[in-house]
């Protein structure tokens, strides 16, 4: 029973989030340590990209978690930090960008382009079928029965 317990304990461990948060980057004021903890958790990895620096292990994340926390400790508020990050690395490092028309208009662009494309495919099919199937002259007429007739037409067998 206690092999099955430690077994459970022990897949329970795995789990849980890692955090990789070293233990010479915790700051020694619980206030100052919750408040980096949270700016981590809105940085986005830029080696992971899909995890928060609080998450990652990439010395980059690292670099950025001290750098917070150098912040922090110098004064800045939690704005203040997010702003000098921004600055700094661009938008791409919050996990959850701002909303504005710049982004609205990136992620606006692929639907754009399906509904140009759908309407140029429309109006391209309409235009044609607009175009009716013009009818030969007479002279034109007479000038091809008479190639039917002696066969100068180009033969089945060059096609």
């Amino acid at each position: 029973m206690r092999r099955l317990l430690a077994a459970l304990l022990l897949l329970a461990s795995f789990a849980l989030p890692a955090l990789a948060v070293q233990p010479d980057e915790v700051l020694g004021d619980p206030v100052l340590e919750s408040r980096a903890r949270a700016i981590s958790a809105e940085l986005r990895c830029m080696v992971c990209q899909n995890q928060s620096i609080d998450d990652s292990d990439a010395p980059l994340a690292r670099d950025l978690r001290l750098i917070v926390r150098e912040r922090l400790k110098a004064g800045d508020s939690d704005g203040q930090v997010m702003d000098f990050m921004v600055a700094r690395y661009g938008e791409f490092v919050l996990l959850r960008p701002v909303m504005s028309w710049r982004n609205a208009l990136l992620w606006a662009a692929p639907v754009l382009v399906l509904v140009l494309g759908a309407l140029a495919a429309v109006f391209g099919l309409k235009r044609r079928r607009a175009v009716a199937p013009q009818r030969l002259s007479a002279d034109e007429e007479a000038r091809f029965k008479r190639l039917l007739a002696e066969g100068d037409g180009p033969s089945p067998e060059g096609r």
